[in-house]
């Protein structure tokens, strides 16, 4: 059983990825610590009273009801706790603020469950707080996929023709199995909206694939700062301001979140990338030095050797490692976009910033499939690869430290903006 650390924290396993403790102290506690717990250190470690206040996460939400004295009518109702208040007489009192955030994380993405046929995936504790709010907020129906219950996961074909709104209440896409998904958006002939209750990745393989179909799409994020604020209501006793969620959310999203590089070979991506290391304080990961790091020989030998099929190989498993870094600068070569799976773990945790120079401006040097080549033709064939990728493009048409500087800006006010339609969709 983990050791005593603060009164306050988060159990549940695994939790080693968990940001709850960064968020609890920017909502003024301090005092939260991760307990990553097994299943039979449970009884011993809720019997602590140091422990004042805890937040529970998979597996436990369902688990942790038996160790508690009462429960909050809601949390009742929904057969789900997610809050632990330690109570005057020693005893814990159950909570589920789950609620709270999912209701904030569908208003914000523009999604509800009214008139809505939801199709959720998993039948855990979180999927028991979905299917509440659901009803509670008028959806048309509601069927549970899950491993074993009346509808598996092999029955979803009959659903394609049905639903409307997918959520997954499920782990399958998370962190460190980043690019799985359980249900295909592209299949559904009447879906309206996707809700994801992961956050790390910031996007996951469900969610792009929903995007790419002009699917609207709630993330896991918004959901976890909310419900976190409620808890922490709970546990001081003191009224939060609801502005809170936008103002700590657009924090952790920026502070987490990959600013990618994509461009042409020669286009000033490795020095624009190093210029933003300097500005911003990240740690800059360039996948051509990764690929000659794992190969232990450099570019133009491993061209000559292996050819390009074996560069490409390569590329892709150091664009997967790097892919699910968080906060960092990925600075990628100038053929990553010619293999379609690179875009999911581009995509996954980074915002994609395509670096445009003149063709007649880009350099040659040490860049195997630059040297004699036609890059007008090299441009022409790769130039709708990288805009399909990209969110946005920035000119390198000054020093790399001005393109720094703008990449930096436009992400800062582009993490903003996404909490502001937050803020602006308010709270009820």
């Amino acid at each position: 059983m983990p050791a005593y650390k603060t009164p306050f924290g988060l159990i549940g396993c695994p939790l080693g990825h968990s940001i709850s403790p960064q968020i609890h102290t920017a909502l003024g506690n301090p005092d939260y610590s991760l307990y990553p717990l097994e299943p039979e250190e449970i009884k011993d470690f809720l019997a602590d009273t140091r422990i004042l206040g805890l937040n529970v996460t998979i597996p436990y939400k369902r688990t942790v009801i038996p160790f508690c004295a009462s429960l909050d009518p809601a949390a009742e109702a929904i057969g789900s706790v997610n809050t632990l208040v330690r109570q005057p007489d020693g005893a814990w009192k159950g909570y589920n603020t789950d609620a709270f955030g999912l209701r904030q994380m569908m208003r914000a993405a523009g999604l509800s469950f009214a008139g809505q046929d939801v199709l959720v995936l998993g039948n855990g504790g979180v999927s028991q707080t979905v299917q509440a709010v659901a009803g509670q907020d008028g959806a048309a129906s509601v069927t549970v996929l899950s491993r074993s219950g009346a509808h598996s996961y092999a029955d979803l074909p009959q659903f394609y023709p049905i639903s409307t709104l997918i959520v997954n209440a499920t782990p399958v896409g998370m962190y460190p199995n980043a690019g799985e998904m359980l249900a295909d958006p592209a299949k559904f002939s009447r879906l309206r909206g996707v809700a994801e209750l992961i956050y790390n990745p910031a996007r996951t393989a469900l969610m792009q694939r929903a995007r790419s179909c002009g699917i609207p799409c709630a993330g896991g994020l918004t959901m976890l700062v909310a419900q976190a604020k409620a808890a922490a209501e709970l546990f001081s006793g003191r009224r939060i301001a609801d502005d809170m969620i936008a103002q700590i959310g657009s924090k952790m999203q920026q502070d987490a979140e990959n600013i990618v590089l994509i461009g042409m070979p020669g286009s000033g991506k490795t020095v624009i990338g190093e210029a933003l290391g300097v500005l911003t304080g990240r740690r800059v990961i360039d996948t051509d030095a990764e690929i000659v790091k794992a190969a232990g020989k450099p570019i133009p030998e491993i061209f000559a050797e292996s050819g390009e099929a074996e560069f490409r190989r390569l590329e892709t498993e150091a664009v997967r490692r790097a892919g699910a870094e968080r906060g960092i600068i990925l600075v990628t070569g100038g053929g990553v976009v010619t293999r379609a799976e690179n875009a999911e773990p581009l995509r996954s945790n980074g915002k994609i910033y395509q670096i445009c120079r003149p063709t007649a401006e880009l350099s040659r040097d040490g860049r195997p499939l630059s040297q004699g080549a036609d890059l007008e033709q090299m441009a022409a064939a790769r130039m709708p690869l990288y805009r399909a990728l990209a969110d946005c493009e920035i000119e390198n048409n000054r020093t790399p430290q001005d393109a720094a500087a703008a990449v930096w800006s436009d992400f800062c006010a582009y993490s903003r903006a996404e909490w502001a339609e937050f803020e602006s969709a308010g709270t009820p």
